[in-house]
């Protein structure tokens, strides 16, 4: 701005000095012009009379070499000239001040010569006998006042460019120094150029403007900075380019990256072919979708084009872990293939043996046994129905009345429900412990106490022990089932909670179990917000530790 203003005011001044320079000049020359004609007039005034009285004698003996005299006849013809032989000159009869004067009196005219550099100014006046007497003079022409003054006038013009420049510079800095030093943070605290009001009350309200509206942003982006970064979701927002706009914390975990790849291409970080179909099918067709595994887990991807105003805008991605669900669907699945088979089963010992007694192919004497077998399977059937109904309400986190239940109670019934089991063993079952009391819900604590103990006779050796025990403090209950059985082999002990999960299979068969009782166990302890621990060893033993709150 102030080059600009500095070029204004010098080009000003440069046409200012020009156009004074050629008013001057021409009013100047135009005026001593005007004196040089008046002087000439006066001149041929006094030769006109002493040329009367005196005749060509006059003109002879006058001398000047800055006048020129000429007396011309009526006729036109040349009597005397000063500077020239009279008879070798031409008829002057059609020169324009000798009509002028031959008609009017006097006449005057001024004739340029050919270098543009000199003029000839003649006046001329009639004598009384009719002749005309003419005097003429040569001055400089405007354009040769100029060339002759032009030193004196390139030295006024340098001083005078000189001078305005650093005149420009510092009035420049005058104007613009004020302006350098607006603040325009606070444009209403200013003391500027009264011209300057109305601009700076416009930039204070737009300023004001400006930040109501980054207010709003920033509160919309804490907004969704703090929903995305809580999502648990992948979110992923590519700009029109397909370069990494946002990318909340789920995706940079799952992506492993940081916050560097912030306007990287997303195909360099996710480098995989499915990826880069699903987005050009998004682009494309406004939505893709696909599975895909990653760091151990199934995810699905939704990948939506943004448009607005009718372009394309971007690509918003969505990744969701269903690795839970896969996993239930396909425990749905196992659980209903199992479930047929453990009906199938027993369904068919009773309809066989049924058969065989409604044929009359049993004996008589065996119908006792057949009878026995098919309340042993319909029992069997009880029992598995019973521990899928728990299971099911387990899932589906059905409302249970909340009781105070003593754990130490519930083992002792437990122990007396169980003897008869331990007895045909020879398996010592003991309980012992704190009371334990517990809000939670009676039967299901039961179930936790019984199927532990029951697996625990199950597996073990004759003449093994099996001791339960139960100890408390101020907040929590921790239930303790200890056998000196079988054990567990390490690779069997993260499965042997799943449904119908069997270490030894045969050895379950004859054992008579639905292989959902150490499933209830877990969902049980869940339901009432405890922990499981299982501590064993192949062939010495197996340890369950279970803590439960004491409250609801």
């Amino acid at each position: 701005m102030t080059s600009k203003i500095f070029k204004s005011i010098l080009s000003a001044v440069i046409a200012v000095l020009a156009a004074s320079l050629v008013i001057i000049t021409g009013v100047m020359y135009r005026y001593f012009g005007t004196v040089q004609e008046n002087q000439l007039k006066d001149e041929l005034s006094l030769a006109a009379i002493a040329t009367e009285q005196l005749g060509e004698s006059y003109l002879e003996n006058l001398k000047s070499n800055r006048y020129r005299l000429t007396w011309v006849a009526a006729d036109g013809s040349v009597i005397f000239d000063s500077h020239a032989d009279a008879t070798a000159m031409e008829n002057h009869a059609e020169r324009e001040e000798i009509k002028e004067a031959l008609a009017y009196g006097t006449g005057s005219s001024t004739r340029q010569s050919s270098t543009l550099t000199e003029q000839t100014i003649y006046e001329a006046t009639r004598l009384d006998d009719g002749s005309v007497l003419r005097i003429s003079v040569s001055r400089a022409t405007a354009l040769l006042l100029v060339l002759g003054m032009m030193q004196p006038i390139a030295i006024v013009i340098v001083i005078a460019i000189l001078l305005s420049a650093w005149l420009a510079q510092r009035m420049a800095k005058h104007v613009v120094d004020p302006l350098n030093k607006l603040n325009l943070d606070k444009p209403m605290e200013n003391d500027a150029y009264e011209e300057l009001s109305p601009l700076l009350r416009r930039i204070h309200a737009q300023q004001m403007e400006i930040k109501n509206q980054m207010r709003i942003l920033k509160h919309k982006q804490d907004e969704f900075e703090q929903i995305t970064g809580n999502m648990k979701e992948a979110l992923v927002l590519l700009d029109s380019a397909g370069k990494i706009f946002s990318i909340n914390p789920a995706a940079k975990a799952l992506f492993n990256i940081g916050d560097a790849y912030i306007g990287e291409d997303f195909l360099t970080v996710e480098r995989k072919q499915n990826m880069r179909l699903a987005l050009e099918q998004a682009k494309a067709q406004g939505h893709s979708d696909f599975r895909d595994k990653k760091n151990g887990k199934e995810y699905q991807f939704d990948l939506n084009r943004i448009d607005s105003d009718g372009k394309n805008q971007g690509v918003v991605i969505l990744a969701f872990d269903i690795t839970d669900r896969v996993n239930a669907e396909k425990h749905r699945r196992e659980f209903t293939a199992n479930v047929s088979h453990e009906l199938k089963t027993p369904l068919q010992s009773i309809i066989g043996s049924a058969e065989l007694m409604e044929n009359g192919i049993v004996k008589e004497e065996d119908v006792p046994g057949f009878v026995g077998r098919i309340r042993k399977e319909a029992s069997r059937l009880v029992m598995l129905i019973d521990d899928i109904i728990r299971l099911s309400q387990l899932d589906e986190g059905a409302d249970m009345p909340h009781e105070d239940v003593s754990m130490l109670a519930l083992a002792q019934e437990v122990r007396e429900t169980l003897a008869d089991a331990a007895k045909m063993k020879n398996i010592s079952l003991n309980v012992s412990g704190d009371d334990g009391v517990i809000n939670g819900v009676r039967r299901l604590l039961y179930e936790i106490i019984y199927n532990l103990c029951d697996n625990a006779i199950k597996y073990n050796n004759p003449d093994g022990s099996v001791e339960v025990s139960i100890m408390e403090d101020e907040g929590t209950v921790r239930l303790s089932v200890q056998d000196n059985g079988v054990g567990i082999a390490p690779e069997h002990q993260e499965k042997i909670f799943e449904r119908f999960y069997r270490v030894d299979k045969s050895h379950s068969k004859q054992s008579g179990g639905t292989g959902l009782g150490l499933s209830i166990v877990k969902h049980a302890v869940q339901y009432h917000h405890g922990k499981i621990d299982i501590s064993s060893e192949f062939g010495k033993g197996t340890l369950f530790l279970i803590e439960i709150p004491k409250d609801k």
